[in-house]
């Protein structure tokens, strides 16, 4: 009987962002599937290693401190961020430890950092890696070197690559490499019960996502001033990480100066309530997103659905179906499709509609079940078993 692959998930952050959510989402759909053991190692304490505790899924916390803050893209501190980088690799030893004493077949590294620290396990343990890639490895994000420098390491430490989106695809070195482009499914969101599409100036307009300046949260309310009917009710849903206090403050301030009727939620376990409340859900994103998880969640309840492009949104979005695309950062042509949604209710229903059935694509089921092929696929090429491929 051929024996089961054995995927230890390396997470460098144990807060609930984007991207630990989804691992998440994939790994206790991947371990109800019964083809694939899954396991989860963190280099940092918090809520995200509680819920993976949780869901079933074993999660090691690995002995060490490590402050992921003293390594953002930000840091100019080339000491503290050296001293962060030898802090990865010795997490990486003992992670390596770790995947000879859990028997691991495979290791998923689900960010940049958990790269660094698998690619050093990776060797020590002598099983393959694959890079499960949540970030546009790009030099709007990470500066042109650093961008040259993690598409280099993940092409030489990793034995395959999973990205979230073309868009994400597109910016990896691939040559030679099996690769995958798994969405990030959502988990299926029975219809609740929900108002009716509002007429103009009664409508609710929801923007949902950490409060930091990419994604663009300013470009909004700058768009929603210039609209010739405003909302009744704007939600700004999500809270703060990684010390944006600042950014937080600064739209308050600019939401009373404009004199919008604006309502901070801060961060929330489960937005569905807000976006059953709104006719419309913005996503605003002044840089191209990876994915857009949120986009996708938006059309699952109900919202007529502006989403910014170029990215992982374009993949999701099929303009005038099921929603509508502007350029990120625009805010002349978030505001002319703002008015445009506003003012015609029967077109908000309608792309409300083409949203619900579009979602649908984007089943969690359905990632976990070409990633399961994909790591066998993997796994089998370094061990010599045959794998199944959906790539």
């Amino acid at each position: 009987m051929t024996p089961p692959t054995r995927a230890l998930f390396v997470l460098h952050t144990a807060a609930p962002s984007g991207a630990e959510l989804a691992a998440l989402r994939l790994m206790r759909a991947l371990a109800g599937r019964g083809t694939v053991e899954v396991a989860a190692a963190y280099c940092e304490d918090g809520p995200m290693l509680a819920r993976t505790r949780e869901a079933g899924i074993p999660a090691t916390l690995l002995v060490g401190r490590f402050d992921s803050r003293a390594m953002t893209i930000q840091t100019r501190d080339i000491r503290r961020f050296a001293a962060g980088l030898l802090r990865l690799a010795q997490l990486g030893w003992r992670l390596g430890d770790l995947t000879r004493r859990t028997g691991a077949s495979v290791l998923v590294a689900e960010s940049t950092k958990a790269l660094l620290m698998a690619a050093v396990a990776s060797r020590r343990a002598r099983v393959p890696l694959v890079w499960h890639v949540h970030d546009r490895v790009s030099r709007e994000y990470f500066g042109r070197w650093l961008a040259i420098a993690l598409r280099v390491l993940g092409w030489v430490s990793g034995a395959g690559l999973i990205a979230n989106s073309r868009s994400t695809l597109d910016q990896l070195i691939t040559w030679r490499r099996p690769t995958l482009v798994a969405h990030p499914g959502v988990d299926r969101i029975e219809p609740g019960p929900r108002d009716p599409q509002r007429p103009p100036d009664r409508t609710v307009v929801a923007v949902v996502g950490r409060l930091t300046p990419w994604k663009g949260q300013d470009v909004f309310l700058r768009a929603v001033a210039r609209l010739r009917v405003r909302p009744a009710r704007v939600l700004l849903v999500g809270g703060t990480l990684f010390g944006e206090e600042a950014y937080r403050s600064g739209l308050q301030e600019l939401a009373d100066e404009l004199g919008l009727p604006v309502t901070f939620t801060g961060h929330v376990e489960d937005p569905q309530e807000y976006m059953r409340q709104a006719d419309v859900l913005v996503h605003c994103s002044v840089l191209a997103e990876p994915f857009g998880q949120v986009v996708v969640e938006g059309m699952a309840a109900g919202c007529a659905v502006i989403a910014s492009g170029p990215g992982g949104p374009a993949e999701i979005v099929e303009p005038e179906v099921s929603g509508l695309l502007v350029d990120g950062g625009d805010h002349r042509q978030l505001t002319a499709a703002l008015d445009r949604l506003l003012q015609d209710r029967s077109l908000r229903e309608r792309l409300a509609h083409g949203g619900t059935a579009r979602a649908e694509r984007f089943a969690i089921a359905d990632a976990a079940r070409d990633v399961a092929a994909f790591l066998e696929q993997v796994v089998g090429a370094r061990t010599g078993r045959r794998g199944r491929s959906h790539v």
